[in-house]
């Protein structure tokens, strides 16, 4: 696609070990009554990450996305972030996006362990799954970001158990930034992806918002291209101009924008 990495393998499983590899104590786990840890799906999920990322991913595409990204966050993720604010990226992947926003603490979260080869100086990063973030105290995040994440959940149960993990850690007027792939308009594209489980749109993803207590604050159906296997230009001044053009993204986008704040 011109903007956006292409969908990152992030599956989510019912349970979590939390590795913290950054400053935080590892702290007491809390899952819901009657689920299981399945430690060895968990390591077979580890595994299986890094292989399809290395598979998925040469290494001139990464760095392609690197600079696409570079551009995004500067020029457009940048002004929903405060350089004091205390930021999470849920499924940070290559760590595009956490490595190049301005923030006063950086928190890069996944369950692929080669997240710790992706991130920057300065980035923290944790171990672990979206439903579970027992690693972060109640109310410590003012910004939650997360791209490409949630088609990779196993069920609609799981998406509602993260954003509700999601408002816990976000203080009273903290924002969840979302890039999300948008299935009414990417089409059978959509299942071109062999971790993609949960079908969503901008509008079913707004309703989960409100049912984990979020209050949608922002909603745009399009908003970037859904694939990085494009042929258009994805030089540093186009991306700029594509971020200024809203009809371009009104032509070319499959991915949608929602900005959500928990009330204070």
């Amino acid at each position: 696609m011109l903007l956006q990495s292409s969908p990152e393998p992030h599956p989510t499983l019912s349970g979590s070990t939390v590795k913290n590899t950054g400053t935080y104590p590892a702290a007491p786990r809390s899952l819901p009554r009657g689920s299981r840890v399945d430690y060895a799906r968990e390591n077979r999920a580890m595994r299986d990450l890094s292989k399809l990322y290395s598979v998925r991913f040469a290494p001139d595409d990464k760095a392609r996305k690197d600079r696409v990204w570079r551009v995004l966050c500067r020029h457009f993720f940048q002004k929903y972030v405060e350089r004091t604010d205390t930021v999470l990226d849920i499924g940070a992947g290559h760590c595009e996006f956490i490595n190049h926003i301005e923030a006063r603490r950086r928190i890069a979260f996944d369950l692929n362990p080669d997240v710790r080869a992706n991130a920057a100086v300065g980035v923290e990063v944790v171990q672990g799954v979206s439903t579970d973030l027992s690693a972060f105290r109640d109310e410590l995040f003012d910004v939650v970001f997360v791209s490409n994440f949630f088609e990779h959940l196993p069920t609609k149960d799981d998406l509602l158990r993260t954003l509700a993990e999601v408002r816990r850690v976000l203080r009273p007027g903290g924002k969840l930034l979302i890039v999300q792939p948008n299935i009414r308009l990417a089409g059978g594209a959509y299942w071109d992806f062999v971790d993609h489980h949960l079908p969503l749109t901008e509008r079913s993803l707004v309703e989960a918002l409100e049912l984990a207590g979020l209050q949608p604050s922002e909603v745009r159906a399009r908003f970037l291209p859904f694939t990085s296997k494009s042929l258009l230009p994805q030089h540093p001044l186009l991306v700029r101009l594509y971020l200024k053009v809203l009809p371009a993204q009104w032509l070319l986008g499959r991915q949608s924008w929602i900005v959500a704040v928990r009330p204070r």
